[in-house]
């Protein structure tokens, strides 16, 4: 049964060991640095690459300011530098695992509504430059970068100073990358990179308008870099950043689940029952879309059960959408090698029928009517074909991944930190590949030589 973990926290949890609720201090600002300051931007959280995360801090603020959790709920870590939540307790499922109260939590609503108060102008034009050059989609999370930035920089004063001082400092995703690494990037990897890319060159261009930051801040570029990092790693669709809740990791296989009660409370429940010494792991998204996790996130999601086939040179149609032609349809998997049949339907209808509309027709209808056995029939009639375009793409992508990684060899890990994670990608996409290979070449010769026969 769902309920709020807030309303009941005392019958739930342990209470905090220091204070009831949130102090005043955290929604009333009594003091803004002027954003004219030349105060070094170092004298406040060190967000260079080297520097250490500070979780014991961020830890007692938790509890401090109101955060709850369940027996058990740790922050663990194996190198220093990647923090998780696990637990050491049983948790049965549908059990609390954490409630954070709606006033620790950063929403693009709220920061709208206080930057632009703050603001003599600059915090709106920046907005609407956004919105002029095709950005719009990102202007939520704008509002987020540019609260974080001011948090930033009132250092010490920021409520959310031991937050702050706990995020990562080395980020591995696409926006960190060197233009070395982007060399080594198989094609879909690279498109969304450069999505990213551009969106921070988006903010870090309109952020030039913004009025209630020092103009010292403005200009640092790696410190943008770093608190767009924060948020487009730790933010929950582009509307809201949860402190503790942003520990989770993600997992194919989840043992978490996040509600929001009507008040904007955050409660964490178990999915599942889950073992002590487990992980607490949630889903960012579609399981299936590893490349998406590497770009935007900057971790390889090895436990993926498949990945998009890497096709790059099919043009959308409305009817390709139907016959599912998508990222998260189209794949291979991993394990078996086989291919979705997705893949199939699209490659015969966008490459094999291309010059035979009549049948390519009669296919798309079939499908649509969910004829499965006319189908299957013209499926049969042109597997060759179908079969033989596949497999040619899937020995030109095999030849590009070693081509690729081969860039890599010899290359001083202290100048490129990200390409490891890059070069392990592109072996667990060829692992992939090999797979698919090992099915459909004997599958290739097999149907050529009862063509032949």
């Amino acid at each position: 049964m769902r309920f709020s973990i807030i309303a009941a926290a005392s019958a739930l949890f342990a209470a905090p060991s220091v204070v009831n609720a949130f102090t005043p201090s955290f929604t009333t600002r009594t003091h803004i640095r002027s954003p004219t300051s030349t105060t070094s931007l170092y004298n406040y959280i060190d967000f260079n690459e080297g520097a250490e995360r500070n979780l014991g801090a961020f830890d007692e603020w938790a509890n401090e300011y109101g955060i709850q959790r369940a027996e058990g709920f740790q922050l663990a870590s194996e190198d220093g530098l990647d923090w998780s939540a696990v637990t050491s307790t049983d948790l049965p499922a549908g059990s609390p695992i954490l409630a954070i109260p709606a006033e620790m939590c950063l929403t693009s609503q709220g920061s709208k509504m206080e930057l632009e108060e703050m603001s003599g102008g600059g915090v709106q034009d920046a907005v609407a430059q956004l919105g002029r050059i095709g950005a719009a989609a990102s202007i939520n999370q704008f509002y987020l970068f540019l609260k974080v930035l001011v948090e930033f920089e009132r250092g010490a004063e920021s409520p959310y100073y031991p937050w702050l001082d706990s995020m990562p400092r080395l980020f591995y995703n696409s926006v960190s990358m060197t233009d070395f690494c982007y060399e080594c990037l198989p094609p879909l990897v690279f498109n969304l990179s450069r999505i990213e890319r551009v969106k921070f060159d988006n903010f870090f261009q309109v952020l030039q308008k913004v009025d209630i930051v020092s103009d010292d801040l403005k200009q640092e570029r790696e410190l943008c870099k770093w608190a767009f990092n924060v948020v487009h790693t730790r933010c929950f669709g582009d509307e809201v950043i949860v402190p503790m809740a942003d520990m989770f990791n993600h997992g194919t296989e989840t043992e978490v689940e996040i509600t929001f009660d009507e008040e904007g409370n955050c409660n964490a429940f178990a999915s599942c029952d889950v073992p002590a010494g487990s992980p607490l792991r949630m889903s960012y998204g579609c399981p299936t879309n590893p490349s998406h996790f590497f770009a935007t996130y900057g971790f390889l999601d090895e436990t993926s059960p498949a990945t998009f086939c890497k096709m790059m040179n099919i043009q959308s149609t409305p009817e390709l959408v139907d016959l599912g032609f998508d990222f998260s349809r189209m794949l291979f998997y991993k394990d078996s090698g086989e291919i979705s049949e997705e893949v199939w339907d699209v490659v015969l209808y966008s490459k094999v029928l291309a010059n035979k509309p009549d049948v390519r027709q009669h296919f798309y209808e079939a499908h649509m009517s969910e004829n499965a056995e006319l189908k299957a029939a013209i499926h049969q009639e042109f597997m060759l074909e179908t079969a033989s375009e596949i497999q040619s793409h899937v020995d030109t992508f095999l030849k590009q991944l070693d081509e690729l990684s081969a860039k890599g060899e010899g290359k001083d890990i202290n100048e490129h930190p990200r390409l490891p994670l890059i070069l392990r990608h592109n072996e667990f996409v060829k692992q992939t590949f090999l797979n698919v290979k090992a099915n459909l070449d004997p599958m290739v010769a097999e149907i050529a030589d009862g063509v032949a026969v």
